[in-house]
């Protein structure tokens, strides 16, 4: 964390969104090193439980390109893709959008991107997966259901590495835990009204918590979303993950952004310890303190619903159990219950695997564990008759 050092030593205490941002993906941050999801790093997600998760969100990328008009190509953007667990099981579920298909990997961090392009993913460079698409500005093209592209690419799955959302359109733009690694200030009720959480420099290069008057800007909106809470209480302000939302919709227009993480109200968060929605993980277990071992941990902050619904309220908002029921998860674990039934006697490959995805089903549809992840979906107005259009191909 030496930048970071250098830099409170010459500004001063920083705004704990600094702090965040990074010891998560500054040159000594966890993500830069190489930490993450995965079962040899520091935290499993859903789609590292093995393949009914990505096998899950196939038949929800199916069902949204049959609504947008089977548009070709298909462009769905994942954030925070980090090692590529999810695209992998995605493409390995073979959906029928597959052909029409270009996935975009986006993540800041070159270890995650590298991992990806060892996952034998079909990976591509940008520029034959994004050539020739209209850029975000031109997303809203409207177009009969009946109308063809005026290329039919028919070349996917096709897969490309980004550091960023390109400002092209794009129909489905995914975040599975992304949001709550999106730097967020701290503010802290006083007894005079709100104070902000900064980072400091303690003894040598300790860090330490100080307390300065919140700006006004900052102390208008912890109040807005918890008004009137005891004193010492704590609560997360969301402006990344808010500028997150708004660019990803612009991308979409037309189309969807799923939003899949831990979520709360601020109000609920500022009746709890703050700890419990603000969290570090390292090697499959709770750190501490997020000052103790900056770079050497996750750090995470539950995504506060209210606040993203300042930029446009979700159209829905559900648990991830509730979100895979209703794209056929207990059907998928069905047919995988009753392979297990049939080919136990044999314990094949296939029956194993069989066994496995059933297991996987209670795991992802708990609702004590990742079954209760809220899953946030913001649809765009007249999504069955719009689809993006190759760049200069007269689509009305």
């Amino acid at each position: 964390m030496e930048a970071l050092i250098g830099r409170i030593r010459r500004e001063g205490p920083v705004p704990f969104r600094a702090f965040m941002d990074a010891a998560l993906y500054g040159e000594e941050g966890f993500y830069t090193r190489g930490g993450g999801a995965g079962r040899s790093r520091d935290f499993v997600t859903s789609p590292e439980i093995g393949g009914l998760f990505g096998a899950v969100l196939a038949r929800a990328l199916d069902e949204w390109w049959t609504e947008l008009g089977a548009p070709d190509p298909f462009l769905v953007a994942e954030c925070g893709a980090g090692p590529g667990a999810l695209a992998q099981t995605i493409l390995a579920a073979k959906p029928a959008c597959g052909p029409a298909l270009r996935y975009l990997l986006i993540d800041r961090a070159e270890p995650m991107r590298a991992a990806e392009r060892r996952r034998g993913l079909p990976m591509t460079e940008p520029s034959m997966v994004l050539g020739g698409l209209a850029p975000a500005s031109d997303a809203s093209a409207e177009v009969g259901l009946d109308d063809e592209p005026a290329t039919a690419t028919r070349q996917g799955p096709l897969c490309t590495s980004l550091t960023e959302l390109p400002e092209i359109a794009v129909h489905v733009v995914l975040a599975n835990e992304l949001l709550d690694n999106l730097a967020a200030d701290l503010c802290q009720r006083s007894a005079d009204g709100w104070l902000e959480v900064r980072v400091g420099l303690g003894q040598g290069t300790d860090l330490l918590e100080i307390l300065v008057p919140a700006s006004p800007a900052l102390a208008a909106h912890a109040e807005r979303h918890a008004p009137g809470v005891e004193q010492g209480a704590r609560v997360p302000v969301q402006s990344a993950a808010k500028q997150w939302l708004r660019s990803a919709l612009a991308c979409v227009d037309g189309g969807r952004v799923v939003c899949i993480d831990y979520a709360r109200t601020t109000a609920e968060m500022s009746v709890l310890p703050w700890q419990q929605w603000l969290r570090t993980y390292r090697a499959h277990g709770r750190a501490g303190h997020p000052l103790l071992a900056p770079g050497e941990c996750d750090i995470t902050v539950d995504v506060a619903v209210d606040q993203l619904a300042t930029i446009r309220m979700p159209t829905y908002d559900r648990t991830q159990a509730e979100f895979l029921r209703a794209h056929g998860i207990e059907e998928v674990a069905a047919e995988a219950a009753a392979t297990w039934r049939a080919r136990a006697a044999i314990g094949d490959f296939a029956a194993l695997a069989a066994r496995s995805r059933a297991h996987e089903a209670d795991a992802l549809w708990d609702p004590s564990g990742l079954g209760g992840f809220r899953v946030l979906e913001w649809v765009g107005k007249g999504t069955s008759a719009r689809r993006a259009v190759p760049a200069g191909s007269g689509g009305t």
